[in-house]
């Protein structure tokens, strides 16, 4: 592996003062590009121990071959340059947001004489308005349709303008109403072009101007008499309602706001935001990128706002929001919102939602992002010739015969020590097998390495007890193909497969726990590893160094599934036992009382401590108590009650009537002789 230190600079060289830094490869190539407000903070922390650094920064540093630097004054002109180099030299370890599909937009042409409504994909230009972006396109012809005979403006192409205006003759959208025909001159340009204007107000949100002002007009025709053309307006008042039911209102301020929402993985993320116009939400976009650093959610919002605001900033103002709505704010917040506000012309506040309609909006786009993602995942694991692919690099990476058609991954979950859960997963030609999936509720193990060590013994242990029962029936019982099928039943047996690899979510000391239970079971053919979380590596028992799979690799992003998919069922488990336990009571266990009569008993004592002083007769007392159900529910709190002291008994001439008259008393202190 390079040594960085080979061309770290001295530290005396570099300024503590903010800039842009380039990372070059030995051709010269940049192939990282980052700004920081003290570049020698940032700088000093790439040449640290390598081994502590992120695995993707591992492999950056370790690629380039010479750093270079340019110091602005401020973090604007520092957040500026980034933008400009990233975008000039295309470095392939930043992080790229890429679209994970071309989305439609609803383009207004205000560069031309008689603007153009239509729908337009890709790079934006000048001159060109765009609302949006939209789901799908047809979803813009849908709202083109409802509103063009509100604002009949130009929508053909530019052939077919000319044709038309030489003929003399317009086209069918002419002739119906839904076009105001400027290449015959119906209207004057002016005309036209106030027409797109109350149409690009209107999509912007003032919708309830346009609403009144055809109110207005419509009662006005009605008082003239005129009924022929308000039910026209009438008809148009119709089309802009549904146009506008079509977007629900989110934010009843009337906000412009973008909402931006992540969710991630240690390898990629994916990325939504809804773009909110008016109050009403007007476009959704997302994203999923790949993460070449360890990123919080606030180095995420960084590179989000310098990348794909900066890309906006040729066009409309407008595009860029007054609000944005994240969910962590960057450590270089004032700066990222100064640089926003100047690409935008006003002012631009970067906030976290904390409360009301604004909280739960962005509630709404992080469980999109999360359904991105999800979908994401899916439809790479869902490729056959990529599964195998990473069945395949598994096998190599770990020595195995054969690619590990069943993979079981074991995950602990826990909270110092209390409420110890375990859990299986099963993945079977790289896809996960939810059927298989178990989990255990271990007692007595105080830690992960003694947690693993048991859920793998109980889990192997029901293997080779299900082992000697196969072998022990008659063989014209057993079908050879289906060894884990119970011949009586027609069911699976549980634990009766064996998996071609355990993976276990740790490091070195979880491996080879686990592989000394299954060495002291006797089973030497099955193979072991873990993962690691921090640096995603892949640990063999007994081995020193671990094994580090490219970050690219299809066999490494099975492993992390499997993993991530186990402590997901591990923190479901555990959750539920812990809710279970901190909401149960003495009440739950005795016999005959159900939920209701419980909650009777609660509200009519209103405690535990009341209901415990009470007597046998009070308890009864309340409506659906008998007596055995109190005397019950008075054992259940104060256990059984203790038996009365038994009175010793006397010998028979200790009931003798006592005499009439007592003998003296005899002072304990004196002699025989003294009597």
């Amino acid at each position: 592996m390079p040594d960085p230190s080979t061309y770290r600079p001295a530290p005396g060289t570099i300024p503590d003062t903010p800039g842009v830094y380039r990372f070059r490869d030995p051709s010269g190539r940049v192939i990282y590009v980052g700004k920081a407000k003290s570049l020698r903070q940032r700088l000093n922390s790439y040449f640290a121990d390598v081994w502590t650094l992120h695995a993707r920064t591992q492999q950056m540093v370790t690629t380039a071959a010479k750093v270079d630097w340019v110091t602005v004054g401020t973090e604007v002109e520092a957040l500026q340059l980034e933008y400009n180099w990233i975008k000039e030299y295309d470095p392939r370890f930043n992080v790229r947001y890429r679209d994970d599909k071309s989305y439609p937009y609803l383009a207004v042409t205000l560069d031309e004489a008689y603007p153009r409504l239509q729908v337009m994909r890709g790079a934006k230009r000048k001159g060109v308005r765009y609302f949006g972006p939209y789901a799908h396109a047809w979803a813009i012809r849908e709202t083109l349709d409802l509103l063009m005979r509100v604002f009949p403006a130009r929508t053909c192409s530019s052939g077919v303008f000319k044709r038309a205006g030489q003929i003399g003759r317009p086209c069918l959208l002419g002739y119906i109403g839904k076009c105001s025909a400027p290449c015959v001159d119906r209207v004057s340009e002016e005309e036209h072009r106030r027409i797109v204007d109350d149409f690009c107000d209107f999509m912007a949100g003032k919708t309830d101007t346009m609403v009144k002002r055809l109110e207005r007009e419509m009662f006005a025709a009605s008082d003239e008499l005129d009924f022929e053309r308000a039910a026209r307006i009438r008809d148009d008042l119709g089309a802009l309602r549904r146009a506008v039911e079509k977007q629900a209102v989110v934010l009843g301020d009337g906000t412009d706001a973008d909402v931006v929402a992540f969710a991630d993985d240690p390898l990629e993320a994916a990325v939504q935001v809804f773009h909110v116009r008016g109050g009403r939400v007007r476009g959704q976009r997302g994203w999923v990128v790949e993460k070449t650093e360890d990123l919080s959610a606030g180095d995420l919002v960084h590179h989000f706002c310098s990348q794909i605001y900066g890309a906006e900033a040729g066009t409309d103002p407008a595009d860029l929001p007054k609000e944005l709505l994240v969910p962590e704010l960057p450590a270089d917040v004032d700066a990222l919102a100064d640089w926003l506000s100047k690409l935008r012309g006003s002012r631009v506040a970067i906030r976290v939602p904390q409360r009301g309609d604004k909280k739960a909006l962005a509630e709404t786009v992080a469980r999109n992002a999360e359904q991105a993602l999800q979908q994401h995942k899916l439809r790479r694991a869902g490729d056959l010739s990529t599964r195998s692919k990473a069945l395949e690099e598994i096998a190599e990476a770990l020595g195995m015969q054969t690619a590990p058609l069943r993979i079981e991954c074991y995950d602990i979950s826990q909270i110092q020590g209390t409420d110890v859960v375990a859990s299986m997963v099963v993945f079977e030609d790289g896809l996960s097998r939810k059927s298989e999936y178990r989990r255990f509720a271990i007692n007595g193990a105080t830690d992960d390495v003694s947690a693993i060590s048991e859920v793998l013994r109980r889990r192997f242990a029901r293997y080779l007890d299900a082992k000697v029962e196969l072998d022990s029936l008659a063989e014209e019982d057993v079908d050879p193909s289906r060894p884990g099928i119970d011949p009586t039943t027609g069911r699976p047996r549980k634990f009766a497969y064996p998996p071609q690899l355990v993976v276990v979510d740790g490091g070195q000391p979880q491996v080879n726990a686990a592989a000394q239970v299954l060495l002291d079971l006797g089973i030497d053919d099955i193979t072991i590893c873990g993962l690691a979380k921090r640096l995603e590596e892949v640990w063999l028992p007994d081995d020193e160094f671990p094994v580090i799979l490219p970050r690219a690799s299809e066999g490494l992003y099975l492993l992390q599934r499997a993993r991530d998919e186990a402590h997901r069922f591990a923190i479901t488990y555990h959750r539920q036992k812990r809710s279970k336990r901190m909401t149960e009571s003495t009440l739950d266990n005795v016999p005959g009382l159900g939920e209701i009569r419980r909650k009777a008993l609660l509200r009519h004592f209103g405690s535990l401590k009341r209901l415990k002083a009470a007597s046998i007769d009070e308890i009864a007392e309340v409506p659906g108590i008998g007596r055995r159900t109190a005397e019950a529910i008075l054992v259940a709190l104060n256990g059984p009650p203790s038996p009365a002291p038994a009175t010793p008994s006397l010998p028979a001439a200790s009931l003798a009537p006592a005499p009439a008259s007592l003998p003296p008393v005899i002072d304990p202190t004196s002699s025989p002789s003294d009597s």
